[in-house]
């Protein structure tokens, strides 16, 4: 069985079972699974695979690339679970909308193709004996309204569009608690006060009960307390930094949270009735603060600019599942190698491991959605749903900075100049502001933007060797905050209709794609290299461009790895050097912080 490690890093119990391994599975083509009997009968299942692998992955032990909408699995698990406990059943993610049985019975429908769901299956199990859970999954592979991101909805990967995915492709598991657990917590770094604001809440409210905690840095005890709750839900604050002037980031980055020290604090909760512990969870969280300011990004009030990489968080055996944990951690520490500072998660909501990962080595992460390809009243109403959900999954990873809610008008083609796709693009904004008020927002990533906290540009002319004029075009292009307002080169405009610039900072978040080829099969990339050398010289070439700008506050280049047939990666599909490390990271440490215009 792969993909064995703890699936939820930021709220963990000691006691879990993994489901993931072996499953039985079908196709469902003529949706008959349910009026047949699919639901709990073993001999009709026709194929075993491998979860949380999706059947279109090799990964998967099935490999097929035909589009089939509706899959079914089904395994036998046993569980034990004393009176007074719960059974909780966890789905990682499934692609994209679920319905679950567990011995016969419908107990959940869940909508949403990259966000976990969780459901209490104590009242449909069969005493202690073999219990039986069966899913069904609905993913209709050619509904452009569904939040699909890159997967392609035609036969063959084309260009920047992949392979689909369909069904369960993140970890399943089961936890056994007291039926009065803790349901979730929640962490608001207060920096600017060194204080931390704690939201906790219960599954159930009964008398004389108390939320103990404490809290370490490293070796250092930080605080210990207990919470009294006459509600389910309770907010209280603690103090950190205690008056000491090291613990701010007055001198240096004391306890704050950065990608180069990324310290984070240890929590962990003890729920008790009287002196009855019932349940512990074990948790973490990073003193950080992202805010706008001059036209720059400030990292805990001091200017900080992004070196991002794009990363589309695909794998040749896995596609969206990483074949390992430590798949995850690789991807990072080859970033950080290469020089880059974060990431910008493409078109994927990633799986929370990778956050752990990003937490923990220190790498900055924009949190992006998959996009629809239309625009219609479902898919504003899938978008909004996916994004309540997104939110409350990830709000206190450290690593997140940013949330990218749309990009470059997928879901939204009329936005320069239809009214009602700004709204759509300004509730979206709003709404996510509202539930997040720790992080900045982009309305429309690449051009077209309505209400945003940063200017967000793609600009991938920067053209061939052969090509000086076009060069020159593009780094004068980028020179100054008035020649990016200006002068980029683009079909859409940078702002809606009825929108214009504030001065917020701006970011060059897609250029490059420099396409190189090192497997001898045809790909494709925005422009090419014939070897090393020749991608090291255009890089620096771009690289330069991008340096020499006083308007850019930083840069997401194109991007990690090559994904299929996209062949523009720094790295191959399967995560081996191009060029020399050390030379990417060489070019990209040649940047001085300048001072915007």
């Amino acid at each position: 069985m792969k993909r064995k490690e703890y699936p939820r890093p930021q709220f963990v119990r000691d006691t879990w079972t993994n489901l993931n391994g072996e499953w039985l599975f079908m196709f469902d083509d003529e949706n008959e699974g349910i009026q047949n009997g699919w639901i709990n009968d073993p001999m009709i299942y026709q194929q075993k695979i491998n979860v949380p692998f999706v059947y279109q992955s090799t990964e998967s032990g099935i490999g097929d690339r035909t589009p089939h909408d509706i899959v079914w699995y089904m395994r036998e698990f046993e569980v034990e679970a004393n009176q007074g406990e719960s059974v909780i059943l966890h789905f990682g993610a499934i692609d994209y909308e679920a319905d679950i049985y567990i011995n016969g019975q419908h107990v959940k429908n869940h909508k949403g193709g990259h966000t976990s769901f969780d459901l209490d299956i104590t009242p449909q199990l069969n005493g202690t004996g073999c219990q039986q859970v069966a899913v069904r999954a609905f993913d209709r592979h050619d509904d452009e309204s569904t939040p699909r991101g890159k997967q392609f909805w035609e036969p063959e990967s084309s260009a920047i569009w992949y392979t689909n995915s369909t069904g369960i492709w993140q970890t399943v598991w089961l936890e056994v608690v007291n039926e009065i657990h803790l349901l979730k917590s929640k962490f608001v770094p207060r920096f600017d006060d060194g204080k931390i604001e704690i939201t906790a809440e219960v599954s159930k409210l009964v008398s004389d009960l108390s939320l103990n905690y404490e809290i370490t840095f490293g070796e250092v005890l930080v605080a210990v307390g207990s919470v009294f709750l006459n509600k389910a839900k309770i907010v209280f604050d603690v103090e950190l930094f205690q008056e000491h002037i090291f613990r701010t980031n007055f001198h240096n980055d004391g306890w704050a949270w950065t990608p180069e020290n990324p310290k984070l604090f240890n929590v962990q909760f003890i729920l008790k009735q009287k002196d009855m512990i019932l349940d512990t969870v074990k948790s973490y969280f990073g003193m950080r603060k992202i805010h706008t300011e001059k036209g720059m990004v400030y990292l805990n009030n001091k200017p900080y600019y992004q070196k991002l990489i794009l990363d589309q968080g695909y794998w040749p055996t896995g596609l969206l599942t990483a074949p390992t944990d430590e798949a995850f951690k690789k991807d990072i520490l080859l970033a950080k190698e290469m020089g880059f500072n974060g990431c910008r998660k493409h078109q994927k909501t990633e799986d929370p491991r990778f956050l752990y990962w990003a937490d923990s080595l220190g790498f900055l992460v924009w949190g992006e959605c998959a996009a629809p390809a239309i625009y219609n009243e479902q898919s504003v109403a899938s978008l909004m749903h996916e994004w309540t959900e997104i939110i409350d999954r990830d709000s206190n990873h450290p690593s997140i900075v940013t949330w990218v809610p749309i990009n470059e008008s997928w879901g939204v083609p009329s936005i320069g100049h239809d009214r009602q796709q700004q709204h759509f693009s300004q509730a979206m904004y709003h709404m996510i502001h509202a539930l997040d008020p720790t992080r900045l927002v982009i309305s429309n990533d690449g051009w077209a933007m309505t209400e945003t906290d940063i200017c967000a540009l793609h600009n991938y002319s920067h053209g061939t060797e052969a090509e000086p004029e076009k060069y020159e075009y593009f780094k004068d292009s980028l020179s100054t905050r008035e020649n990016l307002m200006s002068r980029m080169t683009s079909a859409w405009p940078i702002f809606a209709k009825g929108f214009t610039y504030h001065d917020q900072p701006i970011l060059l978040t897609e250029f490059g794609g420099i396409g190189f080829d090192v497997s001898g099969q045809p790909g494709w990339g925005y422009t090419s290299a014939e070897n090393e050398v020749d991608f090291l010289r255009n890089y620096q070439r771009i690289l330069s461009a991008v340096y020499q700008s006083v308007g850019l506050w930083g840069y997401c280049y194109t991007q990690i790895t090559d994904v299929e047939q996209e062949i523009n990666g720094l790295l191959t599909y399967d995560r081996q050097p191009k060029v020399s490390l050390s030379e990417i990271k060489k070019i990209n440490d040649q940047f001085h912080v300048p001072q915007v215009d």
